[in-house]
């Protein structure tokens, strides 16, 4: 088999995959990144308390 041919089907495959794909609404869309913000503010903010804790009891130990 032929690269181009190769080429061929995957290019095929991929927009029967991409034909079975449900893609989100705007408002799911909105949603979603709402989440991950939250998220990404949160982990960040627990982050710089532990690594700040840490930093206290070094601080102390040396």
């Amino acid at each position: 088999m032929g690269l181009f041919r190769k080429v061929g089907k995957f290019m095929s495959d991929v927009k029967v995959e991409m034909s079975k794909v449900t893609w989100p609404t705007m408002d799911e869309l909105k949603s979603s990144t709402w989440v991950v913000i939250v998220f990404s503010l949160a982990i960040s903010a627990y982050i710089f308390l532990v690594d700040q804790g840490l930093t206290q009891l070094l601080k102390l130990i040396y």
